[in-house]
This record gives C-alpha cells, sequence and structure tokens, in this order.
C-alpha cells in the first residue's frame, strides 16, 4: 500500500513539472501541456499600416429636459426625442441605423443651509442614442437639423468615423506587417550569422482602428452657420508574429 502512494506522488510530481514547463515564456500553448513546444528559431513582430478615408460617421446625440417633477420632466423630453427622430429620419438616416445608448431619470439637489441638508430642486430626464450616418457629407447638416429640432435640450456627445468594410484596408496592411517581420528577421539572421529558413509560426492581432473623434455642442445662436464637419483619415493597423527556422 505504502508503494502505490509514493508511486501516486511521483506520477502527479512529474505531470506537475510537465505542466508549469508548457506554461513557458513564448509558448504558443499557456496554461497546457506541449509536448511539442519549439521555442527556437528567429522571433520578430512586424507592423502594418494604411490609411483610411472613413465612409461611415456616428453620432451621439440626445435630449436633457429639468422640471420640477419627473412627469413634466419626461413629458418635455418625449417630445423634443420625438423632434430629433424626425429630423433623423428626414435627412436620410434609416431607423435601423439608431440604437438608444443611455435613458436615465434622475433627481436634482441641491443643499440648504439653513436646514442643513439636500433637498429637491427637479428632476433630470436624459435619452442618448447613436446615429449612424452612411451619407457622410450631409452630417453637418443632419447635426444642423438635429439642433434646431431638439432646441435648449438638445445633446450632441461626439461624432466618430469609421470604415464599413475595411477588410481590403487590413489585406494591404497585413502584407506590409510580413514584409516589416521578415525584414526584422533578415537583419537578426545576418548579425547572428545564421541562415533563415520558412517560418514555423504566424500569429496575428488587430487593434482597434484609430477613429479620428470631433466634439459638437448644440448653442443657441441667431442664424447660426452650417456645421462644417472634416472627416480626414483615420489608420487601420495590425501586427503579426512570426517565428522562422534557423537553418544548419
Amino acid at each position: 500500500m505504502k508503494k502505490s502512494w509514493l508511486v501516486g506522488i511521483s506520477l502527479a510530481l512529474v505531470l506537475a513539472i510537465v505542466g508549469l514547463s508548457g506554461c513557458s515564456p513564448g509558448n504558443t500553448t499557456v496554461g497546457a501541456i506541449n509536448l511539442n513546444a519549439q521555442q527556437e528559431g528567429v522571433w520578430v513582430s512586424g507592423k502594418g499600416e494604411v490609411m483610411a478615408v472613413p465612409d461611415i460617421a456616428t453620432l451621439r446625440l440626445g435630449i436633457e429636459a429639468q422640471e420640477a417633477s419627473v412627469a413634466e420632466a419626461q413629458s418635455k423630453a418625449a417630445e423634443a426625442m420625438d423632434r430629433v427622430m424626425t429630423a433623423l429620419i428626414d435627412n436620410g438616416v434609416a431607423e435601423k441605423d439608431i440604437q438608444t445608448q443611455y435613458f436615465s431619470i434622475r433627481r436634482v439637489t441641491k443643499w440648504d443651509r439653513e436646514k442643513e441638508e439636500e433637498i429637491v430642486i427637479g428632476y433630470r430626464v436624459t435619452n442618448m442614442v447613436t446615429a449612424k450616418i452612411r451619407d457622410i457629407d450631409k452630417a453637418g447638416a443632419i447635426i444642423d437639423a438635429v439642433a434646431e429640432a431638439g432646441g435648449d435640450l438638445t445633446r450632441i456627445d461626439s461624432i466618430g468615423f469609421s470604415v464599413d468594410d475595411p477588410s481590403d484596408y487590413y489585406e494591404e496592411a497585413r502584407q506590409k506587417a510580413m514584409a516589416d517581420a521578415k525584414a526584422k528577421a533578415e537583419q537578426l539572421a545576418e548579425l547572428a550569422g545564421v541562415r533563415l529558413g520558412k517560418p514555423t509560426y504566424i500569429s496575428e492581432g488587430m487593434p482597434p482602428p484609430i477613429y479620428p473623434r470631433y466634439m459638437y455642442e448644440a448653442a443657441p445662436v441667431p442664424a447660426p452657420p452650417p456645421t462644417l464637419i472634416i472627416p480626414g483619415e483615420m489608420e487601420i493597423s495590425l501586427t503579426i508574429q512570426v517565428a522562422y527556422a534557423i537553418l544548419d
């Protein structure tokens, strides 16, 4: 019985050691036993960057109303939001491209020095949506229409830009990343005095694109000029990690 117990402990220790070796830095299989892990070779990372012209604008906007009671605030906000939604749809924004992002009803308080306590002075209703504008040239006109429809209750938080189908840009970025990785590996092999073989491992990671963002806050001014929205360019990038074999 004692001999079987000792054999069981030895087997457990062997499995634990093998399991830890599978978690060594750089191993492609983390947290698992990998008896075929190959760490030899030249490991490099490559990055590819492509500039793209956005074709979609995403506008974050809404209504904020404050009144003495919840019912009054909610009624006022609902009426203004209905006018804003009509302005969006009338200017070509599809209903499927409008989505509620935030809705709240909160008390508004202030500190009463005489009573030494907070007192409720009203209620604030906030209703925010995102609207995807597919005709990016109309972004400025849509902002103006929304600001007029919602009046002083209008809140326009931000506008972001993106590419509807970035697959072609990612293909170009991937080619550049692979070329970058190969150039680095060839230089390292030359400095080390070895011959570079074929890739034995390739992994791709895609960070999110960098969206340019512009802020716009509606202001009640007489006869405002048209809002100018400039989408500019955005950067689409990805990184890859490649391991190259070393030839004898």
